[in-house]
């Protein structure tokens, strides 16, 4: 049986090694290296103290919107004033099952320009007309938090905006009344990231912008003061739904009529 100060002695060698890891694949649990860089045509893992640096956008967040919203909604509370809770970016990819490698194409372009590797959607039911099975895959989203998510909103309004053609603002009326922002890309040649000889077939995708706000107007401000370029307006307008009319709405004006 070895000694104890045998094993100490074993286990003090290995105490400074650190894993590689070379592959594009994900690390696994316990390595240090998470986050992303944009390579080229591939996703690079960096450091993880490089990924906990807070970014500007962040830092602006905290040391000049959080006092203004507090001011603004007179918010009793710092843990009252709204804030970002997560991104989600999702692409759908209709012909995913039979393009293997559109699919394996659109992972590397979403992992680039997010920081973070996409996961695949899946069907949860099978519709006939639309020839989908249960289980197939649809598309690929992401979900970011932390800092990640706010260097992606940050290279969002600063970057991929203003490179949208005929871009004249966002709507002011995308949000879907529970303080969730949503934005919509025709393409993702819009974003720095990809360059242009890299960049394979238009993909549409989706931005929901997720927030802990109660209103849509407490949202809007959170954003407009982040720097998003809503189109000139007064803010989110409020849907005026028509009364519906009822039996004796019609009765009433059939009474009257003579023949």
């Amino acid at each position: 049986m070895a000694s104890t100060s045998l094993l100490h002695s074993a286990s003090s060698s290995f105490s400074g090694v650190r894993p590689s890891c070379r592959s594009s694949a994900a690390p696994r649990v316990g390595f240090s290296l998470v986050a992303v860089k944009a390579a080229a045509g591939t996703a690079v893992f960096v450091d993880k103290s490089e990924a906990e640096k807070m970014t500007r956008l962040k830092t602006n967040y905290i040391e000049k919107i959080v006092p203004l919203l507090k001011d603004e909604f007179s918010y009793t509370n710092v843990l009252e004033v709204p804030k970002i809770q997560k991104v989600v970016v999702n692409c759908g990819i209709g012909d995913a099952s039979q393009n293997a490698k559109g699919l394996d194409a659109a992972i590397n372009e979403l992992a680039l320009i997010t920081g973070q590797r996409p996961v695949k959607t899946k069907a949860k039911a099978s519709i006939a007309g639309f020839k989908v099975r249960e289980g197939m895959t649809l598309g690929i989203a992401v979900t970011l938090r932390g800092n990640l998510m706010y260097s992606f909103l940050d290279r969002l309004i600063n970057l991929a905006l203003p490179r949208t053609r005929d871009f004249q603002g966002v709507n002011p009326n995308s949000f879907d009344g529970h303080g969730n922002y949503s934005i919509g890309f025709k393409e993702q040649s819009v974003f720095p990231e990809l360059k242009p000889e890299i960049v394979g077939k238009p993909r549409g995708m989706d931005i929901c912008i997720v927030t802990t706000a109660k209103t849509d107007k407490e949202a809007y401000r959170l954003l407009a003061l982040m720097g998003m370029p809503f189109r000139e307006s007064s803010g989110p307008s409020t849907v005026v739904r028509k009364k519906k009319l009822k039996s004796h709405h019609f009765d009433s004006k059939s009474k009257g009529r003579k023949y």
